[in-house]
């Protein structure tokens, strides 16, 4: 009897541990996920972008005339005026050239004294010779011969003008390169640079090669960022826009800046390829620019493309894209943005413990968190993590929430 008895627990043990078992291999498996609901902040769109500083308005002083430099009057980190003495070149040859257009000039009009004598000289003659024919006292081969001498007195006259008219525009040349060799501060403003020592030769430029450039004057009480922005985000920059502007040498210092320029098409690169994306020049003009402020400095500018207050939004590891429903299922909301033909984005809502897929309109992106516009309501469940089951999820997938994991370098 006892032997039987422990023969009819054994076997009723195995029929529970078989039923058992094919219980838990009908039971559903749920997907643990991480939950927030949907709620009311503050967004604030930033595109952020680097380059450099520099004054708004900054002149190279170049030489337009080949010379030697005999004299600088200025050194680099000098504040000037406008007129201000800058440099001289070297004078000697244009000065020699001046003399010699106006000592030609007064040869020429000496000239021309002695050949208006002898046009009006002949004009007398012709004028009585005509007379005398018009009388029948001379044959017509006379007046013909006083005639021609008046010609030739007119046109050696009006040569001795053009030639004082030639020498004189000589003369103005040569004494508008003359005025080239003194250089006088175009701007008020500061020598940034000066590339020059006196006694060297300035070169002027040609169509392949630049000209010398001398020095650079730049007016720093109005000073700018100029930074490479990404043409995916350059649509959303306009003129006006604030921005926060970090400079690497002062790190612990924010300017704050406006955008006032924005390039019309993409700045050219070297070796630039159909795949290579494209940048445009953006220029931020600073608010009240600190003196400490040097042109050339590297800095990055956050510009805010968009603010908006209490709205509707969700960690931006929220959004997923999904296959558009076939012919006969439910459509997508009204506005939302499909990445290509069939596909569409939108979050995974939970409700009843199981997973929905919500098509949503978005609105602006803030750093971590992105504006719904619509699909969803304030208070709101949806999965936003782990990446690997969001890519797990389907609809009516069973979920189980699970806590957050905490930031180990938050105390």
């Amino acid at each position: 009897m006892k032997k039987k008895s422990i023969i009819i627990i054994a076997v009723v043990l195995v029929i529970a541990l078989i039923v058992i078992l094919n219980l838990s291999s009908h039971r559903e498996k749920s997907v643990k996920v991480t939950i927030e609901k949907v709620k009311r902040t503050d967004l604030t769109s930033i595109i952020s972008a680097s380059g450099e500083i520099k004054p708004k308005k900054s002149v190279n002083i170049s030489a337009l005339i080949p010379g030697r430099i005999i004299k600088i009057g200025v050194k680099e980190g000098d504040e000037v005026k406008a007129g201000d003495f800058l440099l001289k070149l070297d004078s000697t040859q244009y000065e020699a050239i001046a003399e010699r257009d106006r000592a030609f000039i007064q040869s020429a009009q000496a000239e021309l004294i002695k050949a208006d004598t002898t046009l009006e000289k002949n004009r007398g003659f012709y004028e009585r010779q005509k007379n005398l024919f018009d009388n029948g006292l001379i044959s017509k081969e006379q007046l013909e011969q006083a005639k021609m001498q008046l010609d030739l007195a007119d046109a050696s006259n009006r040569s001795v003008k053009f030639q004082i008219q030639q020498a004189q525009a000589s003369l103005k040349s040569t004494l508008d390169n003359l005025s080239k060799t003194v250089f006088s501060s175009p701007i008020d403003g500061v020598i940034t640079s000066l590339r020059i020592e006196e006694g060297e030769m300035a070169i002027t430029g040609t169509m392949n090669n630049p000209g010398t450039v001398l020095m650079t004057i730049a007016d720093l009480s109005v000073m700018e960022v100029e930074v490479e922005v990404d043409e995916t985000d350059v649509v959303g920059v306009q003129l006006g826009q604030t921005s926060n502007v970090r400079v690497d040498a002062f790190p612990s210092q924010v300017f704050k800046g406006k955008v006032t320029e924005i390039g019309s098409s993409a700045l050219q690169k070297t070796a630039a390829t159909t795949t290579e994306s494209r940048d445009f020049k953006v220029v931020v003009t600073l608010d009240n620019p600190s003196k400490l402020l040097k042109p050339g400095l590297s800095a990055s500018a956050d510009i805010i493309s968009a603010e908006k207050k209490q709205v509707l939004a969700v960690p931006i590891s929220a959004l997923v894209l999904k296959e558009k429903k076939s012919e006969g299922q439910a459509p997508a909301a009204e506005g939302s943005k499909s990445r290509s033909g069939n596909e569409e984005e939108g979050v995974y809502a939970v409700e009843t413990g199981r997973a929905k897929f919500v098509p949503v309109t978005k609105g602006i992106m803030g750093e971590l968190m992105i504006e719904i516009a619509s699909g969803l309501t304030e208070n709101q469940d949806v999965v936003v993590g782990p990446y690997d089951a969001l890519r797990q999820l389907k609809d009516g997938v069973l979920v189980k929430a699970e806590a957050p994991k905490k930031d180990e370098t938050k105390k």
